[in-house]
């Protein structure tokens, strides 16, 4: 009899958390402030990571800058100070012509920059260490670091194939078991795993990148559900899943010519836009563009030929093909140059 009930309890919260999510979709939930809390993002020197850093450098959150490139996280930086400044200048202009009265909330704008690479597990702890003592303990963690070989499997050298697979998925453990501690003590913080559509189906040509992307989706489910069976509800996750992003990081995939106009490379600044209305809100998953939802779910109802058959229409069997012949052509031209 207690299963019974059980089960229809289980049925009516699935059914509200349908409701929920549905209401979600109608009215916009608030986002919350992350103004004044540390947040870390790796790989933040170039791509989503430098756009992902201006956008909470906006919210006035704390910024610690992680990527193997000092030049290049140095220029982020830059142009994170340039925003704390114009906020500095607002803030003041505001409180001048409002009697003195400071609205925003008050906290010390600083961006931190550290070269690491986290596809070296110690390099990863040696320099979580040196945060916690120089900057503090970490609220937000936006593990966005990822790299491409751009090999079909037999060409890829082992090397590149175990790079893949420690920057894209064996990072977020280091990083993750880095800062989750105080975390947990704590009941507060928020982690963020950038992974890609390419996590959740795959294609032809890349079965490294997408061995470490549904890594990284698994990685970050599986923590999910371990935070809930903690019960430590204050921290929250958030899994982006973008499709195609034009970064130049697959410069040169193309799908079937006359679907293109219809699902065309995503714009890095949209694809943020949206991931970070989606750690906001706390929303535990985002796919942009939405119709990644609908193919996910076909790809795991259909049989693998029908699944075969959709992708040989959209011309998405061998999208990433035009990519690998650039690269290979790339690197072809800098080992005649170099020779």
């Amino acid at each position: 009899m207690n299963i019974l009930l059980e089960l229809f309890v289980v049925t009516f919260r699935v059914l509200w958390a349908f409701v929920l999510a549905a209401a979600k979709w109608l009215v916009r939930p608030k986002e919350k402030s992350v103004a004044g809390q540390v947040c870390l993002i790796t790989g933040a020197g170039s791509g989503l990571g430098r756009l992902f850093a201006l956008e909470f450098a906006r919210r006035r959150a704390l910024l610690v800058l992680w990527d193997i490139n000092t030049q290049s996280n140095e220029e982020t930086a830059g142009m994170v100070r340039h925003i704390y400044r114009e906020l500095t200048e607002a803030a003041a202009a505001h409180r001048a012509g409002d009697g003195e009265k400071d609205v925003l909330p008050p906290c010390n704008l600083q961006v931190y920059t550290y070269t690491c690479d986290v596809g070296k597990r110690e390099n990863v702890y040696s320099t979580a260490e040196r945060v916690r003592k120089e900057v503090g303990e970490v609220s937000v963690l936006v593990n966005n670091a990822g790299v491409v070989s751009g090999h079909h499997l037999l060409e890829c050298p082992d090397e590149l194939i175990e790079r893949t697979m420690m920057v894209n998925c064996h990072a977020h453990f280091w990083t993750t078991k880095a800062f989750l501690p105080k975390m947990l003590e704590m009941n507060h913080g928020h982690i963020v795993t950038v992974a890609s559509s390419l996590g959740l189906f795959s294609t032809a040509g890349v079965e490294d990148y997408c061995a470490s992307k549904f890594g990284a989706v698994g990685f970050h489910e599986s923590l999910s559900h371990e935070l809930k069976a903690a019960e430590k509800d204050g921290i929250k996750t958030t899994l982006v899943c973008p499709y195609l992003v034009d970064t130049g990081m697959f410069r040169g995939c193309r799908i079937r010519k006359e679907i293109e106009p219809f699902l065309p490379p995503l714009k890095p600044e949209y694809c943020v836009k949206q991931a970070m209305r989606a750690i906001l809100t706390d929303q535990p998953m985002i796919c942009t563009p939405r119709l990644m939802y609908m193919v996910t779910f076909m790809k795991s109802i259909l049989p693998f030929e029908a699944v075969v058959c959709m992708y040989r229409f959209l011309g998405a069997d061998k999208c990433m093909y035009p990519f690998i012949a650039q690269r290979k052509q790339a690197t072809n031209n800098n080992e005649a140059k170099n020779g």
